[in-house]
């Protein structure tokens, strides 16, 4: 070897220099040039052109140049897709759990067959590297497929009381363009429902060749469709009456949107949503390994990532030192042309979100940051933005609030675990956090109290498919992966089979009344005004109102506070002031339940007499609606400490604690059927599972409810867990969703007022439970009782704990 070759080498050695390591794209170039005059839909098992011939062009991230020509959706695309998906949801159901597992199967042998078009077309499209969609975006979608058909071929026996929704549509980003749409239909099909999906307007192609190749793997027509294009495009999808579900991941605003649109519709409806996400540096922890678990939060595809570590929170005794070598690594990272295999980052998705990441740069500068940028120059052309740490930074400026989605960390320092916790709880989003410590006592015991759907001790970015995933707050609602994420896409048996609600219902289910019992029924002759019941008191209600509640014989039973917005106020106010209600062990809030139902029990005689005078029914049927009751309090004691959360392992060195948790404050507004036994049924999860609950009693009967204060006084029940506002539901649904303290809200009753409770809960996007005026048989078990309303009573945080070296 000539002297000339060794000095080259030991020069290499000596800078470790990287030279470029493209990956071909010939077979990628190769399968566009046959679609060189424009892709179409995909519906109904086949390409088709758009119906109004409409079409754009999509461009490359990293150059700016023409990709393809793609067909814009229109409402008759839509029409077309919901039809075709709509024919084929009984067959595809009807096929069993075996049968779809296997089609499932195929589809996740199909993408790891053709994996390395699937990456190369991905990073095409998207401008991120190769090595990430080749060595996740690609693996992780297959391994989405093989999951769920597990859940497919279980189906049978472990969702037995529950059946598909039917057509379910589907809204995709354009960060995660395949493996977004693995996560949405592996479990939709899995379950036994069909789809129409409408992916990312920028980011396309990787849809339309899946679909290609689904239909090659033999996927029968009509169970996918695709139907690209723009807003519109997903908003005449999310419109369209034959959609039973949307399953939307994007921005804050459009879930927004989507929630407005399907407000009253009787859609499921499941939100992933923007973040914020803390990463949490303890003075003992790994420093090395953190700076490197922050490559991976915020330069992971260039920082668009809804869960990304923006905001770097670091103990005051290590942060000059964890920012000083946090800068020796920007140093390293290269930026590059996405087939790169040798470069860190490549592109945003295009010029607008360029201009974008700037000015809040911009902003965070002129707020007092300081910016530091990794040197090295970028490729000429494309949207490529440098890795970016502004310093400095408070808590309220712009862009430690704001989702900047680009590769810009932004840090801040603490003292104490509690004003990290602080810290990292202010924001409106609550999707996920990273925290480092190498004391597991330490790390374990802040983990509980970040209010975020996801948490990685000494961690970032790890997901699986058997591993919930979703946020809290603004960040949206609903979990993809797992078990919890199935049930997104089932509903109880039960619940499929009710019956829009009769005006007559509580009476037409006991229509002879025991005239026997008619002296025993007789009304008490004594005038009465309940009052509120807020904080553990009973309280006047502020506009010194109250209305006549009538029995069935006509004659007045006595009169109910009328309570309005600052009564919610108040009641709010007090539930959320009993916030240890929700840290209470699961054994002390079943000993509260049972102790409910004991004294419930007690004063039986007396409920059933109120319940028979006020609603007409026998006095067997009164009784038998007591005894229920009592039932339904000792049900809930015992799922007090036995719903629990799981431990799933993935694949990897390390487990995922599933973990229950409350929502916190439960708005519940009653039907006026079986007025005690809704009123237990609904107030009982939410107290089993640590919520604390501003009732709404059913107007027509509500009597029954201030009779219920009475049993609550004499039971342990920290004040302001239960507070009880009666009066007109229209008006105290809309104040109770309108509250941005409210963090959840359960209707039932008139139509009109689920649309209410859906449309104005967007300010907080609190999670709902609705009914849609459809009635519910609260004597059956199986309808009114047990583990749908316990998984809406609480939300589930996944905790990743890796171990080993």
């Amino acid at each position: 070897m000539s002297s000339s070759n060794n000095n080259n080498v030991a020069r290499y050695f000596d800078t470790m220099d990287y030279g470029p390591a493209p990956e071909s794209d010939t077979d990628a170039r190769e399968w566009l040039a046959r679609h060189t005059e424009g892709f179409g839909h995909f519906i109904d098992g086949r390409f088709t052109l758009a119906a109004e011939g409409a079409h754009f062009d999509t461009a490359e991230p990293a150059t700016g140049q023409r990709l393809a020509r793609i067909a814009q959706g229109s409402a008759k695309d839509v029409d077309a897709a919901v039809a075709a998906a709509r024919a084929a949801q009984p067959g595809w159901f009807a096929l069993g759990g075996h049968g779809r597992a296997r089609h499932l199967y195929a589809l996740a042998r199909m993408v790891q067959r053709h994996a390395r078009l699937l990456a190369v077309v991905e990073a095409l499209d998207n401008g991120k590297p190769i090595r990430e969609t080749r060595d996740l975006d690609v693996p992780l979608a297959a391994r989405h497929f093989y999951h769920h058909a597990g859940w497919a071929q279980l189906q049978e026996r472990e969702f037995a009381d529950q059946v598909p929704l039917g057509v379910v549509g589907q809204i995709i980003p354009w960060n995660f363009p395949l493996l977004m749409l693995a996560w949405k239909i592996a479990p939709a099909l899995a379950l036994g429902n069909t789809v129409v999906l409408k992916p990312a307007e920028f980011t396309p192609l990787s849809a339309l060749l899946f679909a290609e190749l689904a239909a090659q793997a033999g996927l029968p027509r009509g169970v996918l469709n695709v139907v690209t294009g723009d807003g519109a495009t997903g908003a005449a999808l999310v419109a369209h009456e034959g959609v039973d579900k949307i399953a939307f991941t994007g921005s804050t605003e459009v879930g927004r949107l989507i929630r407005t649109a399907t407000a009253g519709t009787g859609k499921s409806l499941t939100l992933e949503l923007g973040g914020k996400s803390p990463f949490i540096v303890f003075d003992d922890a790994d420093i090395d390994a953190a700076v490197e678990g922050v490559v991976d939060a915020i330069w992971f595809n260039q920082g668009q990532v809804c869960c990304a570590g923006s905001r770097l929170l670091l103990q005051e005794g290590i942060a000059d030192d964890f920012i000083a070598r946090l800068k020796r690594r920007m140093q390293t990272l290269r930026v590059g042309p996405p087939l790169d295999k040798a470069i860190d980052m490549g592109s945003l998705i295009d010029s607008t979100q360029l201009e974008r990441v700037r000015s809040l740069v911009a902003t965070g500068v002129r707020e007092g940051a300081t910016c530091y940028q990794a040197p090295g120059a970028l490729p000429p052309g494309g949207s490529f933005f440098p890795p970016t740490l502004l310093t400095g930074v408070q808590p309220a400026s712009t862009v430690a609030t704001e989702e900047i989605f680009g590769p810009v960390l932004v840090t801040m320092t603490f003292r104490t675990p509690d004003e990290a916790v602080a810290l990292a709880n202010n924001t409106r989003y609550g999707l996920a956090a990273s925290v480092w410590s190498e004391t597991i006592g330490l790390a374990l015991g802040i983990a509980p109290q970040l209010q975020a759907g996801v948490v990685w001790v000494n961690a970032t970015n790890l997901f699986d498919a058997g591993v919930g995933f979703g946020g809290y707050r603004e960040s949206g609602y609903g979990r993809e992966g797992g078990r919890e994420g199935c049930y997104e896409y089932l509903k109880p048996c039960a619940w499929a089979q009710r019956k829009p609600r009769s005006a007559a219902a509580s009476v037409a289910a006991n229509e002879a009344a025991d005239a026997k019992n008619e002296s025993a029924l007789a009304l008490p002759a004594i005038d009465r005004t309940a009052k509120l019941f807020i904080g553990g008191k009973q309280v006047r209600p502020d506009g010194e109102l109250s209305s006549s509640v009538f029995a069935a014989n006509g004659q007045r039973a006595g009169e109910v506070g009328t309570g309005n917005r600052k009564d919610i106020r108040n009641a709010v106010a007090a539930a959320r002031s009993a916030a240890g209600w929700s840290s209470a062990t699961p054994h002390r809030r079943a000993q509260a339940l049972y102790y409910l139902a004991e004294n419930l029990s007690a004063r039986a005689g007396e409920f059933a007499v109120r319940i028979a005078s006020l609603t007409g029914v026998a006095a067997k049927a009164a009784q038998a609606e007591v005894d229920a009751s009592v039932s339904r309090l000792f049900a809930y004691g015992a799922w007090a400490d036995k719903y629990e959360g799981t431990v799933h392992v993935p694949p990897l060195r390390g487990v995922a604690l599933a973990t229950v948790e409350a929502i916190g404050v439960v708005g519940v507004v009653c039907p006026d059927e079986a007025p005690l036994l809704s009123f237990v049924s609904l107030l009982a999860p939410n107290l089993a599972m640590g919520n604390r609950t501003v009732i709404v009693p059913g107007e027509k009967h509500a009597l029954v409810a201030t009779d219920f204060y009475q049993v609550l006084e004499t039971s342990d029940l920290p004040g302001g867990v239960v507070n009880i506002v009666t009066g007109p539901a229209a008006g105290l649904v809309r104040t109770l969703a309108e509250h941005d303290d409210v963090d959840a809200l359960w209707v039932f009753g008139a139509k009109e007022l689920s649309r209410d409770a859906e449309r104005l809960s967007v300010g907080n996007l609190k999670r709902t439970l609705v009914d849609h005026g459809l009635a519910t048989d609260w004597h059956d078990p199986a309808s009114g009782e047990g583990a749908v309303f316990l998984r809406h009573a609480t939300q589930v945080k996944n905790i990743w704990i890796p171990y080993g070296e």
